[in-house]
C-alpha cells in the first residue's frame, strides 16, 4: 500500500472514532465559540443573571435530590459557580446545564418550565437519573438548545413532536427510555442535526422511519439499535437523497427482514464508514450493494438468517478493517468467499464468520492477511487440515477454529509474538504439536480439547510460556505429560483441565508451585497415587476441583483443621473426588467448603462426624454409593445452604432425621436403596424440592397430605419399594410440575384420585423447552422404562410417567386419567381394580408405556386402542377381558403373553408367541414394566412330574366321560372332533387356569391338580356332547371343581358361551 493511500485509511478511521467519542461524551465541539465563553469558578467578576438564577431554584425545587448533591444551590450566591451550571463570562447567562449520573446525580421528579427562562441555554443534558413521566413538551421552545440529552431516565409515553422545532439541535440523544413515536416526520426538520442516538426506543409503527431519517443533510452519526424498527419501504426509496455525511449506521436488533435495508443505505450515503445490522432477523443473500462503499472500515451482519456466501461486491472493500457475519446461514464453500475479500488482505483486523454452514477445507488464502488480529471461524464445518504455517499472520492475537472437523497436526506458529488466545477444541486433530507452541511469549490461553492429539507435553512445550493462564488439553485419549519431578513452570496458571489425559500414575507435583490456580481438572487422568498433604493448602483456594474418576486412594483429610490451610480468605468451592477408591471414615468438612462429591468410593463408617462442622455455604453433598452404616446424625440444621444431598446406595439405617425438615432450599434428595425404616418426617418447610427419591427402603406410614399442598416445585417422587400404606391423598394432584410419579411395590389401598389429571405437567403433549430442571446437573435418577431399570440425567424433564403398580388399590381406573394427554408411560398392574377400561385410552398418542394386567377389570378392550400409535409396551393379561382385541398396525405387534389369561378375549394376537415369552408367562413383573426376575416357584412342584400328572388327569376325565356317553353316541363323532378340537383349546385354557391358581396362591398338592385338569378336561368334552349329557357332565365338574381345594371358580357359565 502506498504511503498516501495508509494516511487515509489512518484518518478515516480516526473520524470514525473521533464520532463515537462525541456522540457518547457530548463535548459539543461543535460550539466551539460558545464554548470559549464558559465561566468556571476562577472567574470571579461574572455573576449569573439573578432572572435566571431565580429559574435554576424553581427547577430544583420540582426535583427529588435523594443524595443531596444540589445543596450548594441553595448556599452560593453566584448560580454560575454551582455544580453542573456554566455561564457566558462575559454577559452571564447560562449556557449550559449538565446534570447528568456521570456526575454522580441520582435525580428524579419533575422537569419544570422554569428552564424557558434561559433564553440562551444551548447545552442541556439530563441523562443516566430516573425521571419519569412524558418528555416535556416546553423542550421544544429552547430555540438556542444544541444537544439535549435525556438518554437513560424512565421517560414514558410518546415523543412530543414540539422536538423538531428545534433548528439549531446538533446532538440529540432519547436513547433506553420507554418513550415510543409512530411517526418519526418531527425528526426531518432538525436540519443541523448531526448525532442521533434513540436507540432502545419503541418504533415498532413508524414505517416511515427511513424517508425521515434520509432527510437530514448533516447527520454522521445514526444511532436507532434495539427499536423494533419495521422493514424499509423500498417505495420510499426512489424519494431518497444521496447523502456524503452519513458515516455511522446502528441499526442492530430490529425487524428489518429483506434486503432492502442495504440498498437504503447505499441511497442515504456515499461514504459509509461502519455499518451494523446484527440481530435484525435479515433474510436472504447478501445483495451486491457494497460496490461503491469503498470507504467502508467496519461491518457487522452478524445473527441474521442470511445465506449464500460473501458476495463479489466485497471486492472493493479495500479499506474494511472489521467484519462480523456469524451466526447465519451462510453455506459457501469457504475458499470461495474468502476470495471476495482478496482487496482487504492488508487492512483486514478482524474477521468473525463463526457458526454457519460453510464447507470446503481451511482457506491458505487467510494467511495472505498479513494485518489479522482476531480470527474466528468456529462452529463452521470445516475440514481438511490446517495450513503448514502461520508464520505470516504476524499480527494475530486470537485464533478461534473449535467445533470443526479439522485434521492433522498443530502448525507452525513461529513469530506469532503477539498471539494471546488459541482455541483448537472439539476438532479432529491427530497429529503432533509444533516446538514453536513453546515460543508464543504472549499466549495466555490455549484449548486444545476434545481432539486426538498424539502427543507427550514436555517442559519444551512451555519453555517461554510465562503469561500462561488457561490450558485445556482434556479428552486426547492417547495425550500424556511427562515433565520431571522437579519441574518449576515459569507460568502461574488459574485454569488447568486435563481431564481424559494421561497424566499419572503418579499425581503431578509441578501443580503445587500454582499458586494462582482457581480451577484445577484431572478426571480420569490415569492417577492411581495418594494425594500429598501439601496440596491441600493449594485446594483452600479452588473454587472447583476435580479430580474424579481415578484410582485415587488414602483417606480423605479432616480439611477443617488442616495444619497447612491458612485461617482466613480460605474458599475450597466445589470439590469432586467421586469415583475413586479413598476409605476410611468420613472427616468433619471445612466451613467454606460449598460442594462436596465422594460417591462410588470407599467410605465407611457413620456420619456422627458431620455434627461437629458448621458449614452454612455447602449446597451439594454427594456421599452416594459407599459403604456407610448406621443412623444419620440430626444436626442438618448447620447446612442451611444444602440444595443436593445424595446418600443413595449406602446401608444407612434407622429413621429420616427430622432436622431435614429445616434444609429450606433442598431441591434434590436422595436416599434411596438404603435401609431406612419408620415414618417420613415432615418436609413441608422444604419448598423448593425438585426431586424426592426413597425408593428401597423400609419407609412406612401414610403419603402425606403436605407433599401435595407444599412442594410445589415438585418434579420426581420417588417412593418404590416401601411399606408405605393407607389412600392416595387427593391433595397429591396439587403438583403442577410432576412428571415422574412412582409409589409402586407399597402396600397402597383405596381408591385411584379421580383428581389425577389436575397433574397439570401431564396434560401437554409437547414438553415445554424451557422446562428444566433446576438441580444439581450431575445427579442420576434412577427409574424403571419400559422393563428395564435406566439411570436418567436432566434428560428426566421429557418423561410423563405415573407406577403405582404391586399396591392394594380397589376401585375403577377414573375416566380423567385419559385426559393426561402427556402422559408416556402408565403402570397400574398387580393391584385389585375393577371394572372397565375407560373408553378414551386412545387419545393419549404419545403413551409408550401401559400396564394393566394382574387386576380383575372385565369388559372388553376399547376400540380407541388403534389409535395408540406410540405404544411400545402393552400388558393387558391377567384380567377378566373378554371380546375381540382391536387390530391396527401397532396393536398387532404384540403377542400372546400381552393378552393371555382373559379367557374371554380372543384375536389374532394370541396365537403369536414372541421370544421369552414362555419365560415370562409367570415373572414377578408381567410385561417387562418391572423387574426382569422370574419368581420362582415356593415348593418346586414345576418338574417333569407336573406335566405327567396334566396328562394323567385328563386321561382319567377322559375316560369317565366315555364311560358315561349313552350307546347310541357316535364314539368316532367324540374322538375325532375331541383330538382335533380340544388341543389347542385345552392348551391354552390350562395356561390360564395355571397362571389365575398361581395369583391366587399356588397349587397345595398334585392331587388338586389332578382334579382340575379332569375337570377342564370334561369342560373341552361338553362341546361335542348333546343336551341331556350336559347336565350330568355339568354337575360331576363341580364335583371336580369343589374337590380342588383351592377355591378358584372355573367359570362354567364362560366356557358355554365362548364354546355353544
Amino acid at each position: 500500500m502506498s504511503a498516501r493511500s495508509s494516511i487515509h485509511s489512518g484518518s478515516v478511521l480516526a473520524r470514525l472514532l473521533w464520532l463515537v467519542i462525541i456522540s457518547s461524551a457530548a463535548t459539543c465541539c461543535c460550539c466551539s465559540s460558545a464554548a470559549g465563553n464558559i465561566s468556571t469558578s476562577n472567574d470571579v467578576n461574572v455573576r449569573c443573571m439573578a432572572r435566571e438564577k431565580h429559574a435554576l431554584l424553581q427547577f430544583k425545587q420540582g426535583l427529588v435530590d435523594d443524595s443531596n448533591d444540589l445543596a450548594p444551590w441553595e448556599i452560593m450566591e453566584d448560580c454560575c459557580e454551582w455544580t453542573g451550571i456554566a455561564c457566558d463570562f462575559q454577559t452571564g447567562h447560562v449556557i449550559m446545564l449538565d446534570l447528568s449520573n456521570t456526575h454522580y446525580f441520582s435525580l428524579r421528579g419533575e422537569i419544570g418550565p422554569s428552564l424557558l427562562e434561559l433564553p440562551y441555554l444551548y447545552y442541556l443534558d439530563l441523562g443516566s437519573n430516573s425521571f419519569n413521566g412524558t418528555i416535556p413538551k416546553f423542550l421544544g421552545s429552547l430555540s438556542r438548545l444544541k444537544v439535549l440529552k435525556l438518554g437513560y431516565n424512565r421517560f414514558s409515553g410518546f415523543i412530543p413532536p414540539q422536538l423538531g422545532n428545534l433548528s439549531n439541535l446538533h446532538t440529540l440523544d432519547l436513547s433506553w427510555n420507554y418513550v415510543t413515536s409512530d411517526n418519526l416526520k418531527w425528526v426531518s426538520r432538525l436540519s443541523s442535526l448531526r448525532y442521533l442516538n434513540m436507540s432502545a426506543l419503541n418504533f415498532s409503527s413508524a414505517v416511515n422511519w427511513a424517508q425521515s431519517i434520509s432527510q437530514l443533510p448533516s447527520l454522521i452519526l445514526l444511532q436507532l439499535g434495539s427499536c423494533d424498527l419495521p422493514d424499509v419501504d423500498t417505495a420510499s426509496l426512489s424519494f431518497i437523497n444521496s447523502s456524503t455525511s452519513l458515516q455511522v449506521f446502528d441499526l442492530s436488533f430490529n425487524f428489518l427482514i429483506s434486503s432492502s435495508v442495504f440498498y437504503w443505505i447505499g441511497s442515504v450515503s456515499k461514504n459509509p464508514v461502519s455499518i451494523d445490522l446484527s440481530n435484525s432477523r435479515i433474510k436472504g443473500p447478501i445483495p451486491d450493494a457494497f460496490t461503491n462503499m469503498d470507504s467502508l472500515l467496519s461491518l457487522d451482519l452478524s445473527s441474521n438468517q442470511l445465506e449464500g456466501g460473501i458476495p463479489k461486491s466485497f471486492r472493493s472493500l479495500c479499506r474494511l478493517e472489521k467484519l462480523y457475519l456469524l451466526s447465519n446461514n451462510f453455506s459457501d464453500r469457504l475458499e470461495q468467499s474468502i476470495g471476495n475479500l482478496s482487496c482487504a488482505q492488508n487492512t483486514l483486523k478482524s474477521l468473525n464468520l463463526s457458526d454457519n454452514l460453510w464447507w470446503g477445507p481451511f482457506p491458505d488464502d487467510l494467511t495472505r492477511f498479513v494485518s489479522l488480529e482476531d480470527l474466528d471461524i468456529y462452529n463452521a464445518t470445516m475440514s481438511g487440515s490446517l495450513p503448514m504455517s502461520f508464520r505470516q499472520l504476524s499480527q494475530l492475537r486470537t485464533l478461534s477454529l473449535s467445533h470443526n472437523r479439522l485434521s492433522g497436526s498443530f502448525p507452525d506458529v513461529t513469530g506469532l509474538s503477539l498471539l494471546s488466545s488459541i482455541d483448537l477444541s472439539d476438532n479432529q486433530l491427530n497429529g503432533s504439536l509444533h516446538d514453536s507452541l513453546g515460543q508464543l511469549s504472549s499466549l495466555t490461553h490455549l484449548d486444545l480439547s476434545r481432539n486426538s492429539l498424539n502427543v507427550v507435553l514436555t517442559e519444551a512445550h512451555f519453555l517461554n510460556l510465562s503469561k500462561l493462564q488457561y490450558v485445556d488439553v482434556s479428552y486426547n485419549p492417547t495425550f500424556s505429560f511427562h515433565v520431571s519431578s522437579s519441574w518449576n513452570p515459569p507460568f502461574q496458571l488459574t485454569i488447568l483441565k486435563m481431564a481424559s489425559c494421561n497424566v499419572g500414575p503418579a499425581f503431578p507435583k509441578w501443580i503445587h508451585t500454582q499458586r494462582q490456580l482457581r480451577q484445577l481438572e484431572l478426571s480420569n487422568a490415569g492417577i492411581s497415587d495418594s494425594i500429598p498433604d501439601n496440596f491441600w493448602a493449594l485446594a483452600c483456594s479452588l473454587p472447583r476441583l476435580n479430580l474424579s474418576f481415578n484410582q485415587i486412594h488414602g483417606r480423605f483429610p479432616d480439611l477443617s483443621s488442616f495444619p497447612n490451610l491458612p485461617s482466613r480468605n480460605c474458599f475450597i468451592g466445589l470439590m469432586d473426588l467421586s469415583s475413586n477408591r479413598f476409605s476410611g471414615a468420613l472427616p468433619p468438612f471445612h466451613k467454606d467448603l460449598t460442594g462436596l462429591l465422594l460417591s462410588k468410593n470407599k467410605f465407611s463408617g457413620d456420619l456422627s462426624s458431620i455434627c461437629s462442622t458448621w458449614a452454612p455455604y455447602l449446597y451439594i453433598l454427594d456421599l452416594s454409593n459407599n459403604l456407610l452404616s448406621g443412623e444419620l446424625p440430626n444436626c442438618w440444621v448447620q447446612f442451611q445452604g444444602l440444595a443436593v444431598l445424595n446418600m443413595a446406595n449406602n446401608s444407612l439405617s434407622g429413621k429420616i432425621p427430622s432436622s431435614f425438615g429445616s434444609l429450606k432450599y433442598l431441591m434434590q434428595l436422595q436416599l434411596q436403596r438404603n435401609n431406612f425404616s419408620g415414618e417420613l418426617p415432615s418436609l413441608e418447610n422444604c419448598t423448593q424440592l425438585v426431586l424426592v427419591d426413597l425408593g428401597f427402603n423400609n419407609i412406612s406410614g401414610k403419603i402425606q397430605a403436605w407433599i401435595g399442598s407444599s412442594l410445589k416445585q415438585l418434579r420426581v417422587l420417588q417412593f418404590r419399594s416401601n411399606h408405605f400404606s393407607g389412600c392416595i391423598p387427593s391433595r397429591i394432584c396439587s403438583l403442577p410440575l410432576i412428571r415422574v410419579f412412582d409409589l409402586s411395590q407399597n402396600n397402597i389401598s383405596g381408591v385411584l384420585p379421580h383428581c389425577l389429571n389436575n397433574l397439570t405437567a401431564f396434560s401437554s403433549v409437547s414438553p415445554d423447552e424451557m422446562d428444566y430442571l433446576p438441580a444439581h446437573s450431575d445427579f442420576v435418577l434412577q427409574l424403571i422404562w419400559k422393563g428395564a431399570e435406566r439411570e436418567y440425567g436432566e434428560n428426566v424433564r421429557y418423561l410423563r410417567s405415573i407406577d403405582i403398580s404391586s399396591n392394594n388399590l380397589t376401585g375403577v381406573i377414573p375416566e380423567n386419567i385419559t385426559y393426561m394427554l402427556g402422559l408416556r408411560s402408565l403402570n397400574l398392574s398387580r393391584n385389585s381394580l375393577t371394572g372397565v377400561i375407560p373408553g378414551k385410552f386412545g387419545q393419549l398418542e404419545v403413551l409408550e408405556v401401559l400396564d394393566l394386567s394382574r387386576n380383575h377389570l372385565s369388559g372388553s378392550i376399547p376400540d380407541s386402542f388403534r389409535n395408540l400409535h406410540s405404544i411400545d409396551v402393552l400388558d393387558l393379561s391377567v384380567n377378566n377381558l373378554s371380546g375381540r382385541i382391536p387390530t391396527s398396525p401397532q396393536l398387532m405387534t404384540f403377542c400372546e403373553s400381552s393378552f393371555t389369561g382373559n379367557v374371554g378375549l380372543y384375536g389374532p394376537q394370541l396365537t403369536r408367541k414372541c421370544p421369552g415369552d414362555r419365560q415370562s408367562e409367570d415373572p414377578k413383573v408381567t410385561g417387562g414394566t418391572e423387574s426382569a426376575e422370574t419368581e420362582n416357584d415356593g415348593d418346586g412342584f414345576i418338574t417333569p412330574g407336573f406335566y405327567a400328572a396334566i396328562g394323567i388327569g385328563f386321561f382319567i376325565g377322559f375316560v369317565g366321560v366315555c364311560l358315561a356317553l349313552p350307546p347310541e353316541t357316535s364314539w368316532r363323532y367324540v374322538q375325532q372332533y375331541a383330538a382335533v378340537m380340544c388341543g389347542d383349546e385345552l392348551t391354552r385354557e390350562l395356561g390360564s387356569l395355571i397362571i389365575r391358581a398361581s395369583d391366587a396362591g399356588g397349587f397345595r398338592s398334585k392331587v388338586s391338580l389332578l382334579s382340575l385338569s379332569a375337570s377342564q378336561g370334561l369342560r373341552c368334552l361338553l362341546i361335542f356332547c348333546g343336551s341331556p349329557e350336559r347336565k350330568t357332565l355339568s354337575l360331576w365338574t363341580k364335583q371336580l371343581r369343589v374337590s380342588s381345594g383351592n377355591g378358584m371358580p372355573l367359570e362354567d357359565g364362560h366356557i358355554w358361551r365362548k364354546y355353544g
